[in-house]
C-alpha cells in the first residue's frame, strides 16, 4: 500500500544532509585524501597493492561511476600484471547500467567483451571462484549475435545466481545476483517478484554491511515502485552518506523521495549530485531533470526554469541516453505541467550536437509535447502530424530492439490520438482513446532514467473529465493518479477542484490544504494555490 510522505517545511531533512556531504569532493581532489566511496572488500588473487585497487574499482561501479573505473583498473594491472581480474571488471564496467539494458549496450562493447574476457584468461584466473566469475559474465557477451539480449541477461542472472550459492560467504557475488535480479524485472508485474527477491537478498546483506555503497543503492532500485517506495527510505537515507563523494549517490536517494513525494528531499539531493558531478557526466542531466519535477511540484516554477537553463548549458557535454532524455524532458514539463499550450505546440528540440536519432525515446518526448500542445490549441491537424512523428520515432525504437520504450511511445500517441479527437468532438471516441492509454501505462513501470511520465496518461483523462462537468468521475481518476504518484501537485489541484464541484466539501478541504502544505515555498502564484485560498478563506 502506498505511504505518502507528510512534508514539513523546517524539519530536519536530507536536504541540508546531502548538500553538506557534497562539499568534500573538490577537497579531496586537490589534497589527494581518498574519496569517500564506502567499504567494498572484494577478495581477488592478486598482490596486496592490486587488491586495494580493485576494491576502489568495485566502489566505483557499484556508484555507477563509469568515467572513474579506468584510472584504478590500469592501477591494478601496474601493480599486479597477471591480476586476470581487472580484464573482468572491465567487462562488467562496460555492460553500464543494468536499469537502462539494452539500449545502453552497443554492438561494439558486446563484441569487445568476449575478448576483454579472455584476456581475463590469458592474463591469469588463480582459483575456480575467479574462473565461475569470468564464466559468469561470459554469459551475457557469448552469441550474442544469435540470442537477444532478454536471453543473455537472464543467463547472466541465473550464473551469478550459481555463483553466490557456490560461495555462500562471497557477498560480492550475492551483491551482483541481487543487482541483475532486480534489473531484470518485468514491466508488467505488478506483484514485484524479482525487485523482491532481490531486496531480500540485499536486506540482510545491509545490516552485515552498512556502509556498502552497492547494497544501498541496489535495495533503492529495487524498491523504486510505488507500492513498495517506503520500504527504501532507510537505504535513501544513507546512501549518499555512504558514499558522499559519487554523485550518483547523491541522486539515486531521490528516486525513493519521488515516489512517496517528498520533493524538497529530491531538491536537495538532485543539487547536491549535479555539484558533486564534476566530470559534467550522465548524472548531472538526470539529476536536473529528477530536480526540475520536484521544483514543479513545489509551485516552484521559477526555480524549474532556473534549472533547464543550467541543463541546457551542458546538455551536449556528454552523448548518453540520460542527458538526451532530461534535455527533451525538462522544457517538455515545464509547459505541460502548467498548461501552456500554444509554448508546448511550438516547443523546439534542443539545439545542439545530440545525436537524437540515436534516442528516438527521447525526442519522442518533444513529439509528445508538441502533440498535446496542439490539441490543446483546438489543432487536431497539427496533433495528428505529430502522432505521425511518434509513429516513426516507435518504430525506430523498434529497429534499435527497444521494446520497452516502443510501448511508452505507443501510450503518447495514444494520448495526443484522444486529445485529437477531442479538438475535433469526438467526445467519445476520444475519451475511448484516453482510457486505454491510462490503462496501458498504468500495466507497466516507468524507467529509471526518469522521474515519472511527462504527464500521467489518466491525469489526461481526468482533466477532460473534469473540463465536460463529470466531476465525481473525474475524482475518481485524479485519486488513482496520486496512489501512484503522491503528492503531485497537478493531480492533487485537480482532485481538490473536482472534490468541490461535486459537493465533497470534506475531501475539498483535506487536498486543497494538502496543495497549500505542499507548495508553502511557491514561488509562482499559480491559479491553483489561489482555489485553494479561497476555499479555505485564506486569501
Amino acid at each position: 500500500m502506498n505511504m505518502p510522505v507528510k512534508l514539513h517545511r523546517n524539519a530536519f531533512s536530507l536536504a541540508a544532509l546531502s548538500l553538506a556531504m557534497a562539499q568534500p569532493a573538490l577537497a579531496h581532489e586537490e589534497t589527494g585524501v581518498p574519496a569517500k566511496l564506502g567499504k567494498v572488500e572484494f577478495k581477488v588473487e592478486c598482490n596486496a597493492a592490486a587488491q586495494r585497487e580493485f576494491n576502489l574499482v568495485m566502489a566505483y561501479y557499484h556508484s555507477f561511476a563509469w568515467a572513474q573505473l579506468a584510472a584504478p583498473t590500469e592501477a591494478v594491472l601496474k601493480a599486479d600484471p597477471s591480476c586476470g581480474m581487472a580484464h573482468w571488471a572491465r567487462a562488467l564496467g562496460a555492460m553500464n547500467n543494468p536499469f537502462a539494458w539494452p539500449g545502453n549496450v552497443s554492438t561494439q562493447t558486446l563484441n569487445d567483451g568476449s575478448r576483454t574476457l579472455d584476456a581475463a584468461r590469458a592474463a591469469g584466473l588463480k582459483s575456480q571462484r575467479e574462473r565461475d566469475y569470468v564464466d559468469a559474465l561470459a554469459q551475457f557477451y557469448q552469441d550474442h549475435d544469435k540470442l537477444n539480449h532478454r536471453t543473455r541477461a537472464k543467463a547472466l542472472e541465473l550464473a551469478l545466481e550459481s555463483l553466490a550459492q557456490r560461495y555462500p560467504q562471497d557477498r560480492e557475488a550475492a551483491t551482483l545476483h541481487a543487482l541483475v535480479l532486480s534489473a531484470n524485472f518485468d514491466p508488467a508485474d505488478k506483484k514485484y517478484t524479482n525487485q523482491l527477491k532481490a531486496a531480500a537478498i540485499l536486506e540482510p546483506l545491509f545490516k552485515a554491511q552498512p556502509e556498502h555503497p552497492g547494497v544501498a543503492h541496489y535495495l533503492i532500485h529495487s524498491y523504486d515502485y510505488p507500492p513498495i517506495a517506503h520500504q527504501g527510505l532507510d537505504a535513501a537515507k544513507r546512501y549518499s552518506r555512504i558514499a558522499a563523494d559519487a554523485p550518483h549517490a547523491q541522486h539515486m536517494p531521490s528516486h525513493i523521495f519521488t515516489r512517496v513525494g517528498a520533493w524538497r528531499e529530491s531538491v536537495a539531493a538532485n543539487a547536491a549530485s549535479a555539484q558533486t558531478d564534476k566530470d559534467r557526466g550522465w548524472n548531472t542531466m538526470h539529476a536536473y531533470d529528477y530536480m526540475a519535477y520536484a521544483h514543479l511540484q513545489l509551485a516552484q516554477d521559477a526555480a524549474a526554469a532556473k534549472v533547464m537553463r543550467q541543463a541546457q548549458e551542458v546538455a551536449n557535454e556528454r552523448d548518453n541516453f540520460a542527458s538526451a532524455y532530461a534535455a527533451a524532458a525538462i522544457p517538455a514539463r515545464l509547459v505541460l505541467e502548467r498548461g501552456r499550450w500554444a509554448e508546448a505546440a511550438a516547443l523546439a528540440m534542443p539545439p545542439g550536437a545530440t545525436p537524437w536519432a540515436k534516442y528516438p525515446q527521447a525526442e519522442a518526448i518533444n513529439a509528445f509535447a508538441r502533440g498535446v500542445g496542439a490539441a490543446g490549441m483546438k489543432d487536431p491537424a497539427k496533433a495528428r502530424a505529430e502522432i505521425q512523428r511518434l509513429q516513426q520515432l516507435r518504430d525506430a525504437a523498434s529497429a534499435l530492439k527497444l521494446n520497452y520504450w516502443v510501448e511508452q511511445i505507443d501510450i503518447q500517441a495514444d494520448v495526443v490520438n484522444g486529445l485529437a479527437l477531442l479538438a475535433e468532438g469526438k467526445n467519445a471516441e476520444g475519451e475511448s482513446a484516453l482510457r486505454k492509454a491510462a490503462e496501458r501505462e498504468d500495466a507497466t513501470e516507468k524507467a529509471a532514467v526518469t522521474p515519472g511520465p511527462i504527464v500521467p496518461a489518466r491525469e489526461v483523462l481526468a482533466r477532460v473529465l473534469l473540463e465536460a462537468g463529470r466531476h465525481g468521475e473525474a475524482l475518481g481518476e485524479y485519486e488513482a493518479v496520486m496512489k501512484k504518484e503522491p503528492n503531485r501537485l497537478r493531480a492533487m489541484a485537480g482532485a481538490a477542484l473536482a472534490a468541490e464541484r461535486s459537493g465533497d466539501a470534506a475531501r475539498a478541504r483535506d487536498l486543497h490544504a494538502r496543495v497549500l502544505e505542499i507548495a508553502a515555498d511557491a514561488d509562482t502564484p499559480l491559479p491553483e494555490l489561489a482555489q485553494a485560498k479561497r476555499f479555505l478563506g485564506r486569501g
